[in-house]
């Protein structure tokens, strides 16, 4: 496996030259991995990923590579290779990484590992910690304002932290607007498999639920396409813009914006002024977001529109905990 991915490797970097490098520190050309979980074709966390990766291609000049990874055992092989390679940066795309590049960063100082999503520092590993429940719990909010039922439903991929807390985020929105809403829950156990994301939704539709949310990735396209089947039901998109995948029933997204997080640590790192620490992202930064689908804006009444604002000016001065910590 590790020749594979050392095969693989040396072939995407190739590959990933658009522009003359820039040197790192000790004159070393400056390379940037990434390893994502899953397909960048998902339209939402990994295709987020892959395009900061493209930020910062294009705006530092630097080397670029990528390659997915979707069991712990690729996952930590890959991480081994890009470190072998000398690359100055690699991006552990999710909160599965954290261990693995603990364990491979005490062979590889050189190396400055990030695990979005993950969890603390040790040693050259740093997490970019991003707080989407203050997104999710914008969208919740919206959802619990529109929801004709008074249920609500979320998908999850698998069961880790980050997105347990967008979880919560969602279905604390929701209750601000309606106290009495119900909600529905699913982890899937897959981020890839877009008809148990579609399966998930319908049996939740079954029951009456009319307002979706996920974080399932791949997976969670199969909710749209439930949205799309049913009338009355609305979902909303999840760590980027997916109204493009039901523009009539995506009522706004989550977002994080990757790029802008990839970029902000990527330069630091080149520029020697990186050093390890827990770089946090929300609503304040601009890094989160809940951006809505102006063409379903008229759905909104008067009283969703002020909520809706009023947390969000709350939640960015401090003053609003959408999970309490």
């Amino acid at each position: 496996m590790r020749i594979t991915l050392l095969l693989l490797l040396v072939t995407l970097v190739a590959c990933g030259r658009a522009r003359p490098a820039g040197d790192g520190a000790g004159g070393e050309t400056f390379r940037v991995g990434l390893i994502t979980p899953g397909s960048v074709a998902d339209a939402a966390w990994n295709e987020g990923a892959y395009r900061g990766l493209m930020a910062i291609r294009d705006s530092l000049g630097v080397e670029v590579s990528h390659v997915e990874a979707r069991t712990p055992g690729e996952q930590e092989e890959a991480l081994r290779a890009y470190a072998a390679q000398r690359y100055q940066l690699v991006f552990g795309h999710g909160f599965e990484f954290q261990q693995p590049a603990e364990r491979i960063s005490a062979e590889w100082p050189n190396t400055v590992f990030i695990v979005t999503s993950g969890e603390r520092v040790q040693g050259n590993v740093a997490p970019l910690v991003f707080r989407i429940e203050e997104g999710t719990y914008l969208a919740g909010l919206v959802a619990g304002g529109l929801s004709k039922t008074g249920k609500i439903g979320f998908v999850g991929g698998i069961e880790l932290p980050p997105i347990r807390r967008g979880y919560e985020g969602w279905v604390n929105g929701a209750r601000r607007m309606n106290p009495g809403i119900e909600t529905r829950l699913t982890y899937l156990n897959t981020f890839d498999d877009a008809a148990a994301g579609r399966e998930a939704a319908l049996a939740m539709i079954r029951v009456g639920v009319d307002m979706l949310h996920h974080n399932a990735d791949a997976a969670g396209v199969g909710l749209f396409q439930a949205a799309k089947e049913q009338p009355g039901v609305f979902v909303f998109g999840a760590n980027a813009d997916q109204s493009r995948l039901a523009p009539d029933r995506v009522v706004g997204s989550a977002i994080i914006d990757l790029p802008r997080a990839f970029l902000t640590v990527a330069r630091e790192v080149k520029d020697g002024r990186f050093s390890p620490k827990v770089e946090s992202f929300g609503l304040a930064g601009g890094v989160i977001r809940y951006l809505a689908n102006p063409s379903l804006d008229s759905l909104l009444p008067g009283t969703v529109r002020t909520a809706l604002a009023a947390a969000a000016d709350s939640i960015a001065a401090g003053t609003l905990l959408p999970v309490p910590r």
